[in-house]
């Protein structure tokens, strides 16, 4: 990292000590970093992730190209929703992680995305999962894991992990994937995947189908969906906010192409 960048990282720090409150950002909590840092420091957690096969065993694109397609469709068509900030400033990858026992996905700072396979075999329609990748963007476009990070970690261990140390970027990668975000930072994803998919033909309410498919199972959502507030809640939150954007609520969405994406993994 320059250290032009680390010295301005600083300077806020001192900024925030002395301002208290004032700074603080929608779903709440001050972001230290750059958009410029928030890049650096997800390509960092994205080789770090992508270089330990045995915890993250990511299918080749080579050998499931058809698969990588179809993901890749869903994710641009929310990408191209017209609604992300940062659209054109984050990487905006993704990459399928092929371990079936798990519900989960994660999108880290700068727009790394990664989605389970058991989640993707576990929900039944595109507007699902669509509507947990619409959260899972919502809180790279929004900044919450540097916001969060910040919190957790202190601005020194961040920088430290930007520029390299692997003890310190093992320690964020982990923490990352098993990221808590507060109450008003999930609560502001959950708005926003309701918010980019209303700019796509998916059910803009999509994310409250993967709570309902949970409690219809009797099962407690993943960590990652899953702190608060409770997913009884976050569905009527879900679906009021649809219903104050008067956005698309049908399931219109192609599932044979959906059924052929499970029956790829």
């Amino acid at each position: 990292m320059k250290l032009n960048h680390i010295i301005g990282v600083l300077v806020v720090a001192v900024m925030v000590s002395l301002w208290s409150c004032k700074g603080s950002q929608p779903g709440g909590g001050f972001n230290l970093f750059t958009v410029q840092q928030d890049k650096d420091l997800g390509l960092q957690v994205k080789q770090q992730i992508e270089s330990d096969r045995q915890q993250f065993p990511i299918l080749p694109e080579s050998s499931n190209r058809e698969a990588y397609q179809i993901i890749r469709s869903m994710t641009n068509e929310i990408l191209n929703s017209g609604r992300l900030a940062h659209r054109n400033d984050f990487a905006w990858e993704v990459k399928i992680i092929n371990d079936d026992k798990t519900l989960n996905a994660f999108c880290t700072p700068g727009g790394y995305i990664y989605v389970y396979t058991g989640l993707i075999k576990f929900l039944d329609k595109e507007d699902e999962l669509a509507g947990v990748m619409g959260h899972e963007i919502a809180h790279a476009d929004q900044r919450h894991s540097t916001r969060q990070m910040t919190k957790m970690y202190g601005i020194s261990t961040l920088i430290s992990a930007v520029a390299g140390n692997r003890e310190q970027l093992a320690q964020i990668t982990a923490g990352l994937i098993n990221l808590k975000f507060s109450r008003g930072h999930e609560t502001e994803a959950d708005n926003y995947s309701v918010h980019y998919l209303g700019g796509t033909r998916f059910n803009c309410a999509g994310a409250a189908g993967f709570f309902e498919k949970m409690q219809g199972q009797g099962g407690a959502p993943p960590e990652f969906l899953s702190t608060h507030p409770n997913p009884g809640n976050r569905v009527q939150n879900i679906k009021a906010k649809a219903a104050e954007k008067g956005c698309r609520t049908a399931n219109a969405t192609n599932q044979t192409r959906y059924q052929r994406l499970k029956s790829l993994l």
